[in-house]
């Protein structure tokens, strides 16, 4: 069985319980934007709207945009101008000053250069494009233990990662492929607590590995990756951490 991004599914109330990390880490990202009064800025892939309404707060017109319907409505209850869209097909012309996007990109697997294009056809000249998202090694050794695991379940087709973690090189390299002015990049390491622990992060985020393991034993797989990562992701104290690895970048459009 191949496994895909598409086969992930988004809940609002399981994000906000168990992934509530991830817009709040996004406060550095927010700052690199610098959301300006009076912008027109577009959320790629904004989830439940909560840092989609920062910018509105700093004086930007905000719209977001996610492929699921339940995060939609939940940015909707935020009061964002959210919208159902796929982000391989962009549909917007030269009508924003700035595209942002945090912790989506790599979920954007099947064609990460269509996202590039779209993004750059969305943006005004001289917009710019400013974004974080797993990089080159993120959750290296949650990949390990789940691909462990769905070996010992018997699925060796062998599964595809879900994800699209690329290196600084790779994605510079397509952001300049698209017209884009890299002005900075980079890979940050960030281990991240986990506060409702691993076997909740499996839960909301590796949902593409675990359908591809039977339904009746799908508990018991979970369970078993939780414990091979124990020794190395929880401390003495039962406190989870993520091995994450995120590249952040600006980038502006060419004119």
């Amino acid at each position: 069985m191949t496994i895909n991004a598409a086969s992930q599914e988004w809940s609002s109330l399981r994000y906000a319980e168990n992934a509530r990390f991830v817009s709040d880490l996004g406060e550095p990202l927010l700052a690199l934007l610098n959301p300006q009064p009076g912008e027109r800025i577009l959320d790629l892939g904004c989830g439940d709207g909560v840092l989609a309404k920062k910018i509105v707060n700093a004086g930007a017109t905000a719209v977001g945009i996610d492929g699921s319907a339940d995060m939609v409505a939940a940015a909707l209850r935020n009061g964002i101008d959210a919208r159902i869209v796929d982000a391989h097909n962009l549909n917007f012309g030269a009508e924003f000053d700035a595209v942002f996007s945090n912790a989506a990109l790599h979920w954007m697997k099947r064609d990460p250069d269509a996202v590039i294009a779209g993004v750059h056809h969305a943006l005004k000249a001289s917009g710019r494009f400013v974004a974080e998202m797993g990089g080159h090694g993120n959750v290296a050794a949650i990949c390990v233990a789940l691909f462990a695991t769905l070996e010992k379940y018997g699925v060796n087709d062998p599964p595809a990662n879900p994800w699209y973690f690329p290196s600084v090189n790779e994605y510079r390299t397509k952001l300049g492929q698209h017209g884009f002015r890299v002005e900075y990049i980079g890979l940050i390491p960030r281990p991240t607590p986990l506060p409702t622990g691993m076997r909740a992060w499996l839960e909301t985020f590796a949902i593409p590995f675990t359908k591809a393991v039977r339904h009746e034993r799908r508990s018991a797989f979970l369970d078993e990756v939780t414990e091979r990562l124990r020794p190395v992701l929880c401390d003495s104290d039962g406190l989870w951490t993520a091995d994450y690895v995120r590249l952040r970048f600006s980038a502006r459009r060419g004119t």
